[in-house]
């Protein structure tokens, strides 16, 4: 099977890729929002390790938590790390067997669906401060960067899987 060795390789480097697109996109959002660039990070790991439930606490200005921050992107990085191992393999077999290909571009756009439904529901406390749009285009910000990586790491992956009518 070509690419077998390089899938957790390429995996690795694509979960990096998509955790800092998210952590990227947020700081923007943030600073945008006049908010900080770690605000939603915080209220995050706030949020998650902290207990902190109550959303009209979040419409006000926060201390920051330097090991909520440090342990929710901990937290984002090894999930990140996963999908993108993930992700890479099924893109390995679907490589490595044509009949697969549908399968595989199922799997991918319906894991996305998946991972931003889950994310919605887990944050719906807080949607006033991270709005479902935001869910949505940070992850799919991620998505498009990993891709674009692995478009240029593995040419004519574009052909074989996007294109490819099996």
């Amino acid at each position: 099977m070509k690419n077998n060795r390089h899938f957790v390789n390429d995996g690795i480097v694509v979960g990096v890729i998509g955790y800092a697109a998210v952590a990227l996109f947020y700081s923007a959002f943030d600073l945008f929002a006049s908010r900080g660039p770690l605000f939603t990070v915080n209220m995050l790991g706030k949020a998650l390790f902290r207990g902190l439930r109550d959303p009209s606490v979040l419409m006000f200005p926060m201390q920051w938590d330097l090991n909520a921050i440090l342990a929710y992107n901990a937290l984002h990085l090894a999930v990140a790390l996963v999908i993108g191992v993930v992700v890479t393999g099924l893109i390995t077999v679907g490589e490595n067997d044509p009949a697969r290909r549908s399968l595989v571009r199922i799997v991918i756009i319906a894991g996305f669906l998946v991972t931003v439904s889950i994310v919605g529901a887990l944050t719906t406390p807080i949607r006033p401060l991270l709005p479902m749009w935001s869910v949505v285009a940070a992850n799919a910000f991620a998505m498009a960067l990993g891709a674009a990586y692995l478009l240029r790491r593995r040419p004519g992956l574009w052909s074989q899987l996007a294109l490819s009518p099996s």
